[in-house]
Parts: structure tokens; C-alpha cells; sequence
């Protein structure tokens, strides 16, 4: 595990600097970068599932998503390896985008890491249960108890909020854990099998 330490940490640190990168970019730009939100069921808004993942509405919508997405990624990442990740990631903004797509409300723009957020916290505190593993197990129950207040958030509580990014990238998370399942590697032809009393 020590030896995904060091990538996972700087895939995330350099996730992290992408994203205030951007919206330094988006600032000095007047917003232009807003325009890559996802805008409902518009079929040429498509393109803009997977870049309304990087983007923010300011600054402070950016400091909102930073911390969260850095602690889970990592941990992510780390138990994962990069490439898992990489792709737990992916299938996480497309379930969290195309949801947005379809159900957000007519003129609306919606944009941000949220999603992403979401969808891992979902696979976390579901992987260990899917894969079996003890510590993951244990990693999803202290993930659940500190970050399980952002289930909320995938409730339709607050209509300036994408509670939908937030509820499908949360079950894009989940199904990514079923998706990527570890399997157990096979027992050789021949090999011994002992079993523990």
C-alpha cells in the first residue's frame, strides 16, 4: 500500500492545482469558462459532461469541493491504485453529468466537483463490502461517519444546489464499486490449500 502513497498524493495535489487553475483562468476571463456547465437536455451540451467536472462558479464554490475531494481521492486513490481510480473517476462524472443532463430544471447551468465528491464518498463506504476486505470495510464506516452528513445534499432541499449531480454522482459511486470490483486471485493448479483452524 505505501508504494500507492506517494502517486495518489500527487495525482491529487495536482488535481486540486488544476481546478484553482481553472477557475483563476475563469476569473480573469470573465466567466468565460461557465459557459462548459452542463445545460439540460440540450444534445450539443454532451460535450460538457466530463469539463463541468473541473469547473467552478467562484472561488468559494471551489474552496467548498477542495478539501473533500483531496482527503477522498486520496484515500481513493491509494486503496484503488491510479489506474482503478482514474477510471472509478470517469464513471463517477458520467453518471453525476448525464444525470444532470437529464433531470436538472430547464435553464439551468450546472457545474463543479460536487459530483465527483459525492461518487466517492458512495464508493468508499461501499467497496469493502463489495471486495470483502476488512480495512475497507473500516475505512467505509470512518468515511460514512465523517462525510455522512453529505447525503443531505443529494436531497432536493435547496433548489440552488445540483442536488442531482450530487444524487447520481453518489450513485455513480456505488455502482463504480460493483464495477471495479477486486477479484481474488485464483489458487494455482496443484497448490495446497490450508485452511485456518
Amino acid at each position: 500500500m505505501t508504494r500507492r502513497a506517494k502517486p495518489a498524493i500527487c495525482l491529487m495535489l495536482g488535481w486540486v492545482a488544476l481546478l484553482w487553475l481553472l477557475e483563476g483562468l475563469d476569473v480573469a476571463t470573465g466567466n468565460a469558462l461557465d459557459s462548459f456547465g452542463i445545460q439540460p437536455r440540450d444534445p450539443a451540451e454532451l460535450v460538457d459532461v466530463v469539463p463541468a467536472a473541473f469547473l467552478h462558479f467562484g472561488f468559494g464554490h471551489l474552496s467548498a469541493n477542495t478539501l473533500p475531494l483531496l482527503l477522498l481521492g486520496f484515500v481513493a486513490a491509494l486503496r484503488s491504485g491510479v489506474r482503478r481510480f482514474l477510471a472509478v473517476v470517469l464513471l463517477i462524472i458520467l453518471a453525476s453529468g448525464l444525470g444532470v443532463w437529464l433531470t436538472a430544471p430547464p435553464q439551468s447551468n450546472t457545474a463543479g466537483a460536487s459530483g465527483v465528491v459525492f461518487g466517492l464518498f458512495g464508493y468508499l463506504v461501499v467497496r469493502g463490502f463489495i471486495d470483502r476486505k476488512l480495512l475497507d470495510i473500516g475505512i467505509g464506516v470512518v468515511v460514512a461517519a465523517v462525510y455522512g452528513s453529505l447525503v443531505w445534499g443529494a436531497l432536493p432541499t435547496d433548489s440552488g444546489i445540483s442536488w442531482q449531480g450530487h444524487l447520481f454522482g453518489l450513485l455513480g459511486g456505488v455502482l463504480a464499486a460493483f464495477a471495479f470490483k477486486e477479484h481474488s486471485r485464483p489458487v494455482p493448479a496443484g497448490a495446497t490449500v490450508r485452511q485456518v483452524p
